[in-house]
């Protein structure tokens, strides 16, 4: 099964998920101008493959929330008189704010919309008069476009998720492979109290590593912690249960060290680096991987850590992450349950 199953897990996460073009970003408009320059904008704005009109603004401090609650990418500004500007002043500008949280996407957005903008630009110029539209672009969070503020999390959910799982299957199921499981459960130790025995050692250690990977980014990366530390350092021993509880369930199907090893690093690392949206965007993908990527726990993890450390955002923006991985954590643990007494009658 890993031997057939990873090669084909690889070429069609690989196949799909890998592409430097972006596509269907959701966008907002702030359309102060209401005329036929801004109209024709949005039109082609909409019609290209790159951009999703999802909301229409109608007052700047919907800008900042809307980037809060992670609902669009960018936000088109159109100022007042945009083409009376143009006809009589023979210049206007064009204002595109993005979230930089993510550089890359940031990047990528304001470049296909300056295009979209200087394609309409290069067709009015074509009756030789001179107009010109200035482009200004805005990055929020991240105004030097630092590839560490998107680098840092990602990694944080990565390295806590294979950490915690692959140690935590590998110690349990060595102490079932060696046959000293059984002479523990015959012990007065509760069953539960072996498990969390065998998973505490590497919450403490993985807590530590989340502590020194902080202490470099501020340090060292020069990247700030916005919101919470407090909050930020809970929402991490919450993703390292989650993931030590996934560790639990792949030792209850693994017989053996080497295939827990290789159920937690070779059936996890590509999925936590692909589906979770640290390297590539979700909204790229096929329609069947974005739903895959809902049950990557890293994938809530990283937009946790960037909404507090990056955004600077508190609890109530990230409920639905918290949600789902509590929901993660008593599902995993329920199974395991489950299935370690069956395994071991």
């Amino acid at each position: 099964m890993l031997l057939l199953g990873i090669p084909l897990a690889q070429i069609t996460i690989l196949g799909f998920a890998v592409t430097d073009e972006i596509k269907n970003s959701d966008i907002a408009i702030l359309d102060n101008a209401h005329d036929l320059a801004s109209q024709n904008i949005e039109g082609r704005l909409n019609a290209s493959k790159y951009f999703h009109i999802v909301e229409m603004f109608h007052n700047p401090k919907e800008i900042e929330e809307a980037f809060r609650q992670g609902k669009v990418k960018m936000v088109v500004v159109f100022p007042e008189g945009l083409r009376e500007d143009l006809l009589h002043g023979n210049k206007a500008q064009i204002e595109l704010v993005a979230d930089a949280s993510d550089p890359n996407m940031a990047t990528v957005v304001t470049s296909y919309a300056s295009a979209i903008i200087e394609d309409y630009q290069e067709e009015i110029l074509s009756d030789h008069l001179p107009y010109q539209i200035v482009i200004k672009t805005r990055m929020l969070y991240n105004p030097e476009l630092k590839g560490a503020y998107n680098f840092v999390p990602g990694v944080m959910g990565m390295v806590l998720m294979l950490i915690c799982t692959m140690m935590t299957a590998v110690a349990i199921v060595r102490e079932i492979e060696f046959g000293t499981m059984e002479v523990l459960l015959v012990s007065p130790l509760k069953p539960y109290m072996i498990v969390i025995a065998k998973a505490l050692p590497y919450m403490v250690i993985s807590f530590a590593i989340v502590c020194i990977i902080l202490v470099l980014s501020v340090y060292a990366l020069d990247v700030p912690i916005a919101g919470s530390l407090f909050l930020l350092l809970l929402e991490s021993l919450i993703f390292i249960v989650a993931s030590l509880s996934l560790g639990l369930i792949i030792s209850t199907f693994a017989k053996t060290q080497l295939t827990a090893m290789m159920m937690s690093m070779m059936g996890l690392m590509l999925p936590t680096m692909m589906l979770s949206g640290y390297i590539y965007p979700i909204e790229n993908m096929p329609y069947i991987l974005q739903l895959i990527s809902n049950i990557v726990p890293a994938k809530w993890y990283v937009n946790m850590v960037k909404a507090i450390m990056i955004k600077g955002l508190g609890i109530e923006y990230i409920i639905k992450e918290n949600i789902i991985l509590l929901g993660t954590i008593l599902f995993l643990i329920w199974a395991s349950v489950l299935r370690f007494k069956i395994r071991l009658e």
